[in-house]
């Protein structure tokens, strides 16, 4: 799940105007951001499997960032640290929700290897990746999705907004496509590294949002 998360990010633009997309997206993706840090440290593994093709990875350990019960944790946090500072109510719990759907997407494509708490926990997944195109419309119907939500509330505030814009949803796709089709990564340690481009994506949503304004849909 790629791209469905950052059209959840896109949509939830629509319940809480005030948050800027890039901590839409920072929410939303916190789980794979935090993942490839925890890869380095060795404190979270994943295991390489060249010979099959529907599931390359083997997810075998990674209770901090995808177990239910730390979605729940990670998402209560990001909305009190908003509230905190912001003291809207409202933006913290649709924030808190954000970071939670990241565990509810990958639950509908993942095969059953996510936990539902550390340590000793069952694991469940709903296994969609084996069916490649139904993966592909069910992203793509969410992306879609929430890219018309967010064109709803938001427009462009000069030049910039309006093509740095497209700009980032180009990318965003071309990187859904890209790891479609990149080469199997030599190891663990590689995948750490090389996902610390997805930062990018976060960055660029906070340059979008400062080019753009809000607007109230009648």
């Amino acid at each position: 799940m790629v791209l469905g998360h950052y059209g959840f990010g896109l949509g939830a633009k629509k319940f809480a105007p005030r948050l800027s997309l890039g901590t839409l997206f920072l929410a939303v993706q916190w789980a794979d951001l935090l993942w490839p840090v925890l890869l380095l440290l060795n404190v979270e593994h994943v295991e390489l499997r060249p010979g099959n093709p529907k599931f390359p990875l083997e997810f075998t350990d990674y209770p901090v960032t995808h177990s239910l019960l730390m979605g729940i944790v990670w998402g209560a946090v990001f909305g009190l640290v908003y509230w905190l500072f912001k003291k809207d109510v409202k933006s913290a719990l649709v924030l808190g929700i954000c970071v939670l759907s990241h565990w509810v997407l990958d639950l509908v494509v993942h095969r059953p290897d996510l936990p539902l708490f550390p340590g000793d926990s069952p694991k469940v997944g709903l296994g969609l990746w084996n069916w490649p195109l139904l993966t592909a419309l069910v992203e793509g119907t969410l992306f879609v999705i929430g890219l018309l939500l967010y064109l709803r509330v938001s427009k462009p505030r000069n030049t910039t907004g309006k093509w740095s814009f497209w700009l980032l949803m180009t990318l965003l796709v071309v990187n859904h496509v890209a790891g479609l089709f990149s080469p199997m990564p030599p190891s663990a340690h590689a995948i750490g590294w090389a996902a610390q481009y997805q930062w990018i994506f976060v960055i660029m949503g906070y340059w979008v949002d400062r080019n753009r304004i809000t607007v109230t849909v009648q």
